[in-house]
């Protein structure tokens, strides 16, 4: 069988086809040794399997993922310009001012990426995310009193939530060149995080010991209802809750048991990230209660 025959003919039908491939080199090249290439590519089940992973992974869900990642960053876009904009700020530190300059300029920057692609993938980007005007006026400090009612404290829900968010979808991605652009954002959210952690005295990774680990954002499951519909944002079947940060087991390995008595369960939770889904995410116990004019 000529499978590159049979790309060339699909391509007459339509003429998208071989963008949703990365190229006839690549296709092949992930493959493994040369036997089984050929072994694989006589098969019907390869040839529909990588047929469908083409158009599932770019054409459809990669666009709505990126445009669901737009979503995250117009939303910290404008909690962050929000915060410049107020007098708790003003009286902030130096360093602490510097520190959220910054991470808005980065904001800025993966606004700017995010809707290329999505126009590049000829796709109108998501607009109109903006931090509830009526939450953020009751963040009356910067980083004092209440953890979770300060503006730090927010940026930190914020950024872990992000964080979570990126981890949640990047498997959608596997297979297009989407998930670099998705991987360099969520690196650099991850090391917000940790800014913002160690601005408010926090450690740097998520532990079950901080002062915020009995917020919602840190558990899962759907508790107060999901805002599914909202920018138009696609959210896949919800089945069941994602791991919880206190989580020890990994891979079903027991990691607190294999780490012997001086290790207690934070130290293992805290080794690991855990991913939110995007109904989690959007739940009004956590982001979908931050969102609006």
């Amino acid at each position: 069988m000529d499978f590159f025959k049979i790309i060339d003919q699909l391509s007459e039908v339509d003429a998208d086809v071989l963008g949703r491939f990365n190229s006839r080199r690549a296709v092949f090249g992930s493959l493994g040794t040369a036997a089984k290439r050929s072994a694989l590519a006589a098969t019907p089940l390869f040839l529909g399997a990588l047929f469908q992973k083409a158009y599932a992974g770019t054409a459809a869900t990669g666009v709505e993922v990126l445009q669901y990642a737009l979503a995250l960053e117009l939303f910290e876009q404008d909690f962050y310009a929000k915060v410049k904009a107020s007098s708790p700020y003003a009286n902030a530190s130096a360093a602490d001012k510097a520190a959220i300059d910054q991470i808005k300029k980065h904001e800025d920057s993966h606004v700017t990426l995010l809707r290329g692609a999505i126009s590049g993938l000829g796709a109108t980007p998501v607009t109109g995310v903006t931090f509830k005007a009526a939450v953020f006026a009751g963040l009356t400090t910067f980083k004092t009193g209440a953890a979770a009612t300060s503006q730090l404290g927010i940026a930190q829900l914020l950024e872990d939530t992000g964080v979570r968010a990126y981890k949640g979808r990047a498997g959608e991605l596997l297979g297009t060149d989407l998930l670099t652009v998705a991987l360099q954002i969520h690196s650099v959210e991850a090391r917000h995080a940790a800014k913002i952690r160690d601005m408010r005295g926090q450690r740097a990774w998520v532990n079950p010991a901080d002062d915020l680990a009995a917020h919602p954002v840190y558990t899962s499951g759907v508790t107060t209802g999901s805002t599914p519909a909202a920018f138009g944002l696609v959210v896949p079947p919800y089945t069941a809750p994602s791991p919880v940060e206190n989580n020890t087991t990994q891979s079903n390995v027991d990691i607190k048991a294999g780490l012997g008595a001086t290790y207690t369960a934070s130290d293992a939770a805290a080794a690991f990230d855990e991913y939110l889904q995007v109904a989690e995410v959007l739940d009004n116990s956590r982001a979908g209660g931050l969102i609006g004019a």
